[in-house]
């Protein structure tokens, strides 16, 4: 082989885009106040529900008069909750570039029937804002966890607009920059860039989307655990962690673990950096080697947490069984898990950079991709 195996390897080679790497020096022991055994209903259960969604609202910079949620369900349910919720009252346009946005619009035309203007991208590129109506509502992922891509900014969202902009930021929040006065609806998961556990979502609305919920009642009937408001009025309880359903303490304990985490580090601004560093450290690797690329095709809307890449090769047979073998190898190795690309997405390998991953893990990963792929490279060879 002409590349030896590296000497060293990453401490961590957990690279899932979700759920996603635990903070940094975490342990079991960490959640030893988790309430378990206690109504999320009693004192306790909502005093912690509570520090999370003000914890939440300090470290991102959510504006006072935004309501935050606790939700069922994940990011799913979150952004489920808003679709059913608030949409119907006037056009919806759906914009989608990887297959979370493709199952939005499945969802409001196929199920909800609106009759939705769609615009499209290919993997690797997004819509541009420029052509959309914003006095329709507007549905849309920040960051395409499955194509590596995002939006840059909210530069093209107007503030002057007369529909809903509901964005699902779910591999974005805690480590881009979201613009909330240009944002109307927001849902995350805290799986993603906080690594917690699965299964509860966060959703964030705004004045705005509080008004077209006490002011419009959808044509469809509503699940109980979409309904948000009593008697015409928004639920407020829902955003003071009275949740819907019973929530996992344990959960709520290990996001409450991550968001002190982020506290000490220095907040929004220090996760952010932690994203980029380890992102930049995947662009040098690529921009010095022939063979792969980023599957964004601008740089400027290039994710920081779930780096897409693609192997450019010419020598290569077989895109898909190629960048399998790779991803395959890497986890054989124990240098990288779960680094494989979403099964809708082009083939290649996902590098989940997020805020709780250590630059030096990165670092140690990318002279092991460079082995893996000069490894099925001889492997091919040998079988032609």
């Amino acid at each position: 082989m002409a590349t030896p195996a590296p000497a060293t390897r990453p401490a961590n080679p957990r690279f899932s885009s979700g759920p996603c790497a635990k903070i940094p020096g975490f342990s079991l022991e960490l959640l030893a106040d988790a309430p378990l055994g206690r109504s999320h209903r009693a004192a306790i259960g909502k005093a912690k529900l509570k520090e999370a969604i003000d914890l939440t609202r300090d470290i991102l910079g959510v504006p006072a008069d935004y309501r935050i949620g606790i939700v069922p369900a994940s990011d799913t349910g979150a952004v489920e909750m808003a679709l059913w919720s608030l949409l119907g009252a006037r056009k919806t346009t759906m914009l989608a570039w990887e297959s979370f946005g493709a199952g939005w619009v499945t969802d409001v035309v196929k199920q909800l029937k609106l009759d939705a203007e769609v615009k499209t991208a290919d993997y690797g590129d997004i819509v541009d804002f420029k052509t959309v109506d914003f006095d329709t509502d507007v549905v849309f992922t920040w960051n395409g966890t499955t194509s590596g891509v995002r939006v840059a900014n909210g530069d093209d969202i107007p503030d002057e607009r007369a529909g809903l902009t509901i964005c699902d930021a779910t591999s974005a929040a805690y480590a881009m920059d979201l613009p909330w006065d240009k944002l109307d609806v927001v849902t995350f998961s805290w799986q993603k860039v906080l690594g917690g556990e699965g299964g509860h979502g966060v959703l964030i609305l705004s004045p705005r989307a509080v008004e077209r919920l006490e002011s419009y009642k959808p044509a469809w009937p509503l699940p109980k655990i979409f309904r948000m408001t009593k008697n015409g009025k928004l639920n407020e309880g829902i955003f003071v962690g009275e949740t819907i359903n019973t929530p996992s303490m344990l959960c709520v304990e290990d996001y409450l673990v991550a968001l002190k985490w982020a506290q000490k580090i220095g907040g929004l601004k220090a996760l952010i950096a932690r994203a980029e560093g380890n992102a930049k450290v995947v662009a040098d690797f690529v921009a010095a080697k022939p063979w792969i690329a980023n599957l964004a095709n601008n740089a400027a809307n290039a994710s920081v947490t779930s780096v897409c890449l693609k192997f450019t090769d010419a020598r290569i047979k077989d895109g898909a069984a190629f960048a399998k073998a790779v991803a395959k190898r890497l986890e054989k190795e124990g240098v990288a898990l779960d680094a494989g690309a979403y099964r809708d997405a082009p083939p290649g390998l996902r590098i989940w950079c997020g805020s709780t991953v250590e630059k030096a893990d990165v670092e140690a990963l990318m002279p092991w991709i460079e082995y893996a792929f000069e490894a099925e490279i001889a492997a091919q060879a040998e079988l032609a």
